[in-house]
C-alpha cells in the first residue's frame, strides 16, 4: 500500500516515515500544501495522512482541492488538540477520520488500517480467501491454518491481491502501490515476489491473466 505523508514538522515526519516503512508501507513525504496538491495530481495513493498547519497552502485547502477534483482517496487528518473547529471543518469537507497530536503511533497504525479496509470495501480486520488468511494488525499469514513466514515485499504483494479478490492488477499497478519515489525497482521484482508466494502458499493461489496481470480469484467463501 502506498501512502502520502503531508507534514512540515521534521521530527514528526521522520518518526512517522520510519514507522510506516517498518510496517511495510511505501511512503512519499511532502512538507507543504502546494507540493501535496501537485503530487496528488500525478500519483494515486491508498491514503493521505494530512497535517493541517502547512506552509504555502494549509491542509484544509489541500483537502478541498482533492474533493473538488473528485479525488476519493481516504484522508486522515492530524490536528492539534485544541483545533476542534478545524477538525469539524475537515470532516465536513470530506476527511475520513482525524487523529490528535501528539498521537500514539499504535493508534495511528490502527486508524490507517481501518481506513484502507473501508476503501477496498472490507469491514473485517483480516483478509481471507482460498484458504489463505492475513492479519494486517499482526502481519501474520496463514495457509490452511498454518503460519507462513513472508518477506516484507511478499507480504505487501499478497495484501494487495488478497484485499481485492477477483481484481486483476497489472505489474505497473502493483509497482505503483509497492514502491515510493526513492525506491529502486528492478524490472522483474513483482514476478520474483509472485514466484516466492506461490512456493509458500500454493501454485494455484495467484493466477496470471496473460498480458494483463495477476489475480487471486474470489471464492464463494470470500466476503
Amino acid at each position: 500500500m502506498r501512502l502520502l505523508l503531508v507534514e512540515d514538522d521534521l521530527m514528526i515526519g521522520e518518526a512517522v516515515l520510519d514507522l510506516l516503512r517498518d510496517e511495510g508501507y511505501a511512503v512519499d513525504w511532502v512538507k507543504d500544501g502546494e507540493l501535496a496538491v501537485a503530487t496528488l495530481a500525478q500519483q494515486d495513493y491508498d491514503l493521505v495522512l494530512l497535517d493541517l498547519g502547512l506552509p504555502k497552502l494549509d491542509g484544509i485547502a489541500v483537502l478541498r482541492s482533492m474533493r473538488v477534483h473528485r479525488d476519493t482517496t481516504p484522508v486522515l487528518i492530524a490536528t492539534a488538540r485544541d483545533a476542534v473547529a478545524q477538525r469539524i471543518e475537515g470532516l465536513n469537507l470530506g476527511a475520513d477520520d482525524y487523529i490528535v497530536k501528539p498521537y500514539d503511533l499504535d493508534e495511528l497504525l490502527a486508524r490507517i488500517r481501518a481506513l484502507i479496509r473501508r476503501s477496498v470495501g472490507r469491514a473485517e480486520h483480516v483478509y481471507e480467501n482460498a484458504g489463505v488468511r492475513i492479519d494486517p494488525s499482526t502481519r501474520e499469514a496463514q495457509v490452511q491454518g498454518q503460519n507462513v513466514v513472508l518477506s516484507s515485499r511478499e507480504w505487501a504483494v499478497l495484501e494487495l491481491l488478497l484485499a481485492r479478490p477477483g481484481m486483476v492488477l497489472s505489474r505497473k499497478q502493483m509497482e505503483d502501490k509497492l514502491y515510493s519515489w526513492k525506491d529502486e525497482v528492478s524490472s522483474n521484482a513483482v514476478e520474483v515476489y509472485i514466484h516466492g508466494l506461490r512456493k509458500k502458499l500454493g501454485m494455484g493461489l495467484i493466477q496470471n491473466v496473460r498480458g494483463v496481470g495477476y489475480v487471486i480469484p474470489r471464492t464463494d467463501a470470500a466476503p
